[in-house]
Formats: C-alpha cells, structure tokens, sequence
C-alpha cells in the first residue's frame, strides 16, 4: 500500500504506558504472526537509498519515498527516464517470507507474462534479494524492482466495465498462482482474515464503546461461519487486493497498469481472497445510508472474476461475511498499531474510519440475508 510523499518519518513503539501494552501472549502471537507490523525502526533516508542503488545497481538515480506500512520503499528515477521501485524490509520480516514474495513474482512473471505485476531485478552479483547495513548500524534485506506507472484505484473512480476489469485480473491471478508453491506460503498473517478470532484480545485496543460493542458482535457473526471457511479451497493467493495496490490508467485499454504489493500473499481460501477485493469497492456508509446495497459495485467485479475463475455457491455465500470480518480486522490492526506508532497514525488509520459505517450496514442486516448478496436475484 503506498502514497508518495516526502516526509521522512522516525519510527519507533510508543509503549511506555500501560494502556499500549499487550499481555505477554497476546505480544507473542501478534509478534509471531504479524510480519513487521508491531517492530520499531529507523527509516533509511534518500540519501541512503541513493547509495544503496548506486553500489548494488550501478544505478545513478534520485529517489521519490512513498508512506508505507512497515518498510522503507522508494521510487527510484534514472537519467534516461526508466524507474524502478526499492524497498528495504522491515527488519523484522524473515528472509524467508521475502523470499516468498519475490519468487511469486517470477512466477507469475514466468507462467502468465501478460499480468501487469512488477518484475523483480538481480543485482550486481546476481541476487534479487540482498542484505544492506543501514547508517543506523542495523541490516535490512532489499530488492529492486520494476516501477508500474498509473494512479492507485483509491485516488480515482471506476466505472462499471473497469471494476469487470479489476475482477478478471484477480481471477487471472489465482489462476496463475494456482499451482506455486514455497516453504513459507503457509505462514501465518495478522491480515488473513481465516485468523480473525486470534486477534480478540485487540479489542480492549479500541477505546471507543459503541466501536467495540460492534466489533465484538461482529467477531461472533465471523465465529457462526469459521468452520465453513475452513472447509473452502485454499491456494497461494494475493490476499490483498485493495484499491491503493490496483494502479491505473483511464486512457488504457486494459485499464489496469499495475498490480502491486504482494507482502501479505499466504495460502488462504479462495473466499478470503475474493472478499478482500469486494470489502476495498464498498462506499463510505453514513447512518442515512443503512438502506442502500454497497455491493452495487462489488458485483461488477464478482462479475468479472466469474469469466475467468469458479466461485462455488458456498464461497459466494461465504464471501459478504469474509468482506465485514476484513473490515473488522482493518479496524483492530490499525487502532491498534495507531497507539504503537502515533507518528505513523494519520496513515495507518486513512482508510479505517470508513469501516465503522460499514460495520453498521453488515450488523443491521441478518446473516442470512448477508449469505444472499452475491447469490440470485442479485446475479
């Protein structure tokens, strides 16, 4: 997920009070599973990236940062006009996971080369991921990869045809992902929502009542539907396709010019999958708005997807529920890792304040009415 800007932020853990603080299980299982999401560190300034493009690349460039969740990414320009993307891992992400996520790319790069995903670069010596000391004395692992141009879907509007789009290029992905496998796809996610009921103990993290109240009553909706999930299909898979990680063009005929950011991708259901890219096309929701349908547009991309890939009748049912249970896990990993990184916070909570309208259209409807919003009459 990334936006330019360039700010340079100095991250760190804003614990010192009792009220930021985890019980030591809950600590130990978010700092298992959360891949970076709870670790401090010192952003590397533009000047290091330079640096490090000039010694592993022999690249002379100037550098662009873009906000980040948990890492250090940069646009990379050179002179003759081509551009790439540097990012500098979290130190806390495994050599491993990273691993994972740039041999997913040469995948799908190697099975389905028409999918628009970025396209990772060997250094000087040959390595696509690299360890790089930081002026802070700590060492981080790096890779370069190609720059997609376009704007995040977030920043623009889609129209009926373009979200078809969206849909057969996510169905495209799965398919292309279908038969990859490696020793750390079965890793464990904070935001692979099939984990949502290990991150109970976040909700004493919201400070807001009525917040909490509907994200406890959610989590019992998401626990009456968990062992149908686990019965689903599962592969490795995006796991997520939100709007700031789909880059477009209006002015191109396949619209889609990028499709970027795959650091959360993990084996997960195919359901979990498709419900992170309906939950990321549902309008903000005001309490006059109870009445409407948001997954209006959300089936344009159902619709799509259908074209390319199956979905079962289970999985369609199961899918509304999985789009509310993502955006109860958005609000509990960012309200708490808002109080975490408070310097970071405007950023880590941009997109969450949305959700709390859309909880409340989700919880005034039944869950079998729920079940029934990708099924006839509706398609």
């Amino acid at each position: 997920m990334i936006g330019a800007t360039p700010k340079r932020r100095i991250r760190f853990k804003s614990c010192s009070s009792k009220k930021n603080m985890l019980n030591p299980d809950a600590a130990a299982l978010l700092h298992a599973h959360e891949g970076g999401l709870a670790t401090a560190y010192e952003n590397i300034t533009d000047t290091e990236a330079v640096a490090i493009v000039g010694e592993h690349f022999g690249i002379d460039c100037t550098v662009l940062r873009f906000a980040t969740e948990k890492d250090d990414t940069f646009r990379v320009d050179c002179p003759n006009g081509r551009q790439f993307v540097l990012k500098v891992a979290n130190p806390s992400e495994a050599e491993l996971e990273i691993e994972f996520q740039i041999e997913i790319l040469r995948h799908v790069a190697a099975v389905a080369p028409s999918l628009p995903v970025p396209r990772v670069h060997a250094n000087l010596k040959g390595q696509n991921l690299f360890r790089v000391q930081t002026a802070s004395g700590v060492t981080r692992f790096a890779r370069l990869m190609t720059f997609l141009p376009g704007i995040p879907l977030a920043r623009t509007t889609s129209k009926p045809h373009e979200r078809e789009r969206i849909g057969a290029l996510l169905a495209q992905l799965r398919r292309a992902t279908a038969g990859f496998s490696h020793p750390a796809d079965q890793r464990v996610l904070a935001w692979d929502v099939k984990h949502l009921s290990s991150l109970r103990h976040l909700l004493k993290e919201v400070p807001n009542a009525r917040h909490r109240d509907a994200l406890s009553e959610a989590m019992e909706r998401y626990s009456s539907i968990e062992g149908r999930l686990a019965a689903c299909r599962t592969q490795v898979l995006h796991n997520d396709f939100n709007t700031n990680n789909i880059v477009v063009n209006h002015d191109s005929p396949d619209f889609v010019t990028g499709i970027i950011d795959f650091g959360d991708a993990v084996r997960t259901a195919i359901a979990v999958d498709v419900s992170t890219a309906l939950m990321n096309q549902l309008p903000h929701v005001t309490p006059a708005d109870l009445t409407i349908d948001i997954f209006d547009a959300a089936r344009d991309v159902v619709r799509g997807y259908r074209r390319h890939a199956d979905l079962t009748e289970v999985e369609l049912e199961l899918i509304p529920h999985l789009s509310m249970a993502r955006v109860v896990t958005r609000a509990l990993l960012t309200t708490w890792r808002a109080q975490l990184f408070p310097e970071n916070s405007e950023y880590i909570l941009r997109n969450t304040g949305q959700g709390w309208g859309q909880l409340e259209w989700f919880l005034s409807r039944s869950n079998s009415e729920i079940s029934g919003l990708l099924l006839p009459p509706h398609f």
